[in-house]
């Protein structure tokens, strides 16, 4: 066994995990168990959970169990635009993390299916030599963002709340 913890980052895209597992499997992705799973694999270094503040009272609570968990929760206000369109989008906010942080650590962990990742997972496996993996539902998730990282581990019913 090696003596060093690896160190880790983890970046939750919590929207994309949110809509993906609901649809997918009707229920929530859980987080304490995911948690309890990184620990065995090293040191958390970073870890952002990336979410948008509604401001209801349901959001606020699972952004307090995220917190109690121990992520970093970033929000971003809701936008309700003219048209009735929303918006509601973390992608560079991750990115720039990822970025600022991926040359500190040995690991960067990526939940999200989101293939806008895949070109930031492919620069910093090789711009800082380390180990990339993703976790998404595997149906809805991009293959270009699976084809991109070492480890592509599929969301499945194991990881999800049991209700």
């Amino acid at each position: 066994m090696n003596d060093k913890l690896l160190d880790i980052a983890v970046f939750v895209d919590v929207q994309n995990i949110y809509y993906t597992t609901k649809q997918a499997f009707k229920k929530s992705f859980d987080y304490r168990k995911f948690w309890r799973h990184l620990e065995t694999q090293g040191h958390i270094k970073w870890a952002k959970a990336y979410a948008i503040d509604r401001g209801d009272a349901k959001q606020l609570a699972f952004q307090s169990i995220l917190r109690n968990i121990g992520f970093d929760v970033q929000l971003k206000p809701f936008i309700q635009r003219s048209d009735g369109s929303a918006k509601g989008d973390w992608d560079v906010g991750i990115t720039i993390d990822v970025m600022r942080i991926a040359p500190t650590v040995d690991k960067v962990i990526l939940l999200s299916g989101d293939g806008d990742f895949d070109l930031l997972m492919q620069h910093i496996k090789k711009a800082f030599n380390i180990t990339t993996e993703a976790y998404g539902v595997a149906s809805l998730s991009a293959d270009s963002l699976i084809a991109s990282v070492d480890t592509f581990i599929p969301i499945d019913s194991q990881d999800l709340i049991r209700h």
